[in-house]
């Protein structure tokens, strides 16, 4: 398997719908790394998995996440040594708190889900630090009653704030302060307390000036009388972070101490947002689970793409048990794709562990290998055409291919030459059979159709459409050649039904009786002399333009008595048809009079070789003597 198969069978958008049922980072981490298993034990439990979980909410309604998120950054920054902030705690302690009540309700569930139930055994409970985490946080910051030290300090800022608070209003209110204030409020800058002042009178002010305005009518002032409780202040706060500091260690050494089961729950709870996304996704579509095997057998019964809306026509479909290679024919846009795209992602979906849309009949091989050649792979970028880039995903594809692959192929042999493209699909579908893979291929060529009945372990399968509106049905026939929708829609347009049976002897018989129309059914034109005359008579040196290559030409030697001129065209000497040409420019009104039309015919190399001989150039020489010696030799 490769992500060119993934993104041809619409893997990743259906993980990604998935995914938009989980409820934390978790879980989503967990289906981007989620991948189809090779392994039917593997297989068996995924699906085992989400089956339970479909179980618990078909009973109960809902897994209780409530708290839980992705805290893998904040154990990894405790893993390195730092110390964790208060709403980093507060994460880890709703984290471990929800951990501890969806172990109590999946121990509940046993009845239900006894294998994902059990998984709960793994959790352990941290009701300790739950406690102090929400005894010492309150509102994302360190609480007053953390500590009796910290409660302490607290009480002296306080004391500290309002004496300040007291003073500075008692300098506001001084009648002879009036006419110093720039605004009657205290201000804090830099954790001071200051007033606004007039600049013109900071020198008449007795304190610090601790800012000035943007404009610098304005300075703040520390008054001499708070100046001391200041300082005081600001040793207090220096001890109230030394003191939350120690708290916040604390509380981090308690997590860090129990940080591996703490993974455990980490792992369990994504496994589990996985697990239940997975269930809630099968309720929303009404899926099951199917049945599994590991020898290539499959059969849909009833089943539908998971990625389409409204009304979809469900799919019955069967390989692998009395025939290992399935053709299906039928016209454009008849659901043929569709039908090699459900197939390929049921099978993807149900090896990921989810459940699909199908009867209880319904049975899915595990493969190792799955391969998918569908849509256009035309490379601008490595100028392959569609053809080109068909054969060579084939033959990745071959060489990466076993006995346990299913391989899928949207028009096969396609974007060449119908014989040879028919030949070489029926080549390479008989070496992917000889390899033992189980190979399902849609074509519109009828030499495939015609190998696929005649070969005891190919079977033919048709897209079924109404012959009398034309329009598809998007049904699966198996068993059944589709006919050609051409001669149906002919015969709808009231083509006569000799040419429609002629046309159908053609297609079955390859031959063509080449009968001659009698003479006397021809009407033959009167020709004129005149008419027959050739309009223009093409001189040397002429610009034409070829018809066949959609290129210009010179003129090198006049028509001869077969209607034909030589031209020189991209340094060749071709031969062309008057009819062929058209004339671009006259030669009259190219060249000046007594032009050497010669030189037109003899490349740009060649005049200068003869130019430097002409002039006495020794390398010239030289080089006509090293050439003369290598054709010598």
């Amino acid at each position: 398997m490769n992500q060119m198969t993934f993104e041809k069978l619409q893997y990743n958008e259906l993980k990604g719908i998935v995914k938009s049922y989980c409820v934390s980072g978790l879980g989503k981490n967990m289906i981007d790394k989620l991948g189809p298993s090779s392994s039917m034990e593997v297989v068996k439990d995924r699906l085992n998995e989400t089956t339970e979980a479909r179980a618990i909410l078909d009973a109960v309604g809902n897994m209780p996440f409530f708290g839980v998120s992705n805290i893998e950054y904040i154990i990894q920054n405790l893993e390195k040594g730092m110390i964790l902030d208060p709403s980093e705690l507060v994460s880890v302690s709703d984290f471990l708190r929800g951990c501890r009540k969806i172990k109590k309700f999946m121990l509940d569930k046993e009845f239900f889900a006894p294998v994902i139930a059990s998984y709960a055994s793994s959790m352990s409970e941290f009701k300790n630090v739950e406690e102090e985490v929400e005894f010492s946080i309150k509102g994302n910051s360190v609480d007053s009653n953390a500590s009796k030290e910290l409660r302490r300090i607290r009480r002296g800022i306080e004391s500290a704030e309002e004496k300040i608070k007291e003073r500075l209003n008692k300098f506001l209110n001084n009648s002879a302060n009036k006419k110093y204030i720039q605004e009657f409020f205290i201000s804090k800058k830099d954790d001071r307390y200051t007033i606004p002042i007039k600049a013109s009178y900071k020198n008449q002010v007795s304190g610090t000036i601790i800012e000035v305005s943007s404009k610098g009518s304005t300075v703040f002032i520390e008054p001499n009388t708070v100046t001391k409780l200041n300082g005081e202040l600001a040793r207090l706060k220096a001890e109230e972070a030394i003191e939350e500091y120690q708290i916040l260690a604390a509380l981090s050494g308690m997590i860090l101490e129990n940080i591996y089961e703490i993974k455990i729950n980490l792992d369990l709870i994504s496994q589990y947002d996985m697990v239940f996304a997975k269930a809630k996704f099968s309720k929303h579509i009404g899926g099951m689970e199917p049945k599994l095997n590991d020898h290539g057998y499959i059969k849909l019964v009833n089943c539908k793409h998971p990625l389409l809306t409204g009304e979809v026509v469900p799919i019955n479909f069967e390989i692998g048990k009395d025939y290992r290679s399935l053709i299906i024919t039928g016209p454009n846009a008849g659901g043929k794709t569709i039908v090699l795209k459900t197939i390929g992602l049921l099978t993807l979906a149900v090896m990921s562990g989810f459940h699909i849309i199908a009867d209880k009949e319904t049975e899915i091989a595990v493969f190792e290998n799955i391969f998918a050649d569908i849509g256009d792979n035309q490379s601008i970028e490595n100028a392959l055409s569609t053809f080109s880039s068909h054969m060579k995903n084939i033959s990745e594809i071959m060489s990466l291919s076993n006995n346990n692959s299913l391989l899928l192929f949207d028009e096969i042999g396609s974007g060449t030459e119908p014989n040879e493209g028919a030949a070489l699909a029926i080549s390479i579908l008989e070496e992917f059979y000889h390899m033992g893979c189980i190979t399902v291929a849609t074509t519109h060529y009828g030499e495939i159709k015609r190998f696929s009945e005649i070969h005891v372990d190919f079977m033919n399968a048709a897209m079924q459409f109404n012959s009398e509106t034309l329009e598809p049905l998007y049904k699966l026939m198996i068993g059944k050649s589709g006919e050609s929708n051409a001669l149906w829609i002919s015969r709808k347009m009231n083509v006569r039904e000799n040419v429609l049976q002629r046309a159908k002897y053609y297609m079955e018989n390859k031959e063509y009786p080449l009968e001659r129309v009698s003479e006397d059914k021809i009407r033959k034109p009167k020709i004129s002399k005149e008419k027959s005359k050739v309009e223009y008579e093409y001189k040397k040196g002429d610009r034409v333009k070829l018809l066949d290559h959609h290129d210009f030409g010179i003129v090198y030697e006049e028509m001869n008595n077969f209607y034909n001129v030589i031209v020189f065209h991209n340094g060749d000497f071709i031969e062309v048809n008057v009819k062929r040409l058209t004339l671009d420019i006259p030669a009259v009104d190219l060249y000046p009079e007594g032009y050497d039309l010669e030189t037109l015919f003899i490349d740009y190399h060649t005049r200068k070789m003869e130019h430097d001989i002409e002039r006495g150039s020794k390398k010239a020489l030289r080089k006509i003597q090293k050439e003369i010696r290598k054709n010598r030799s």
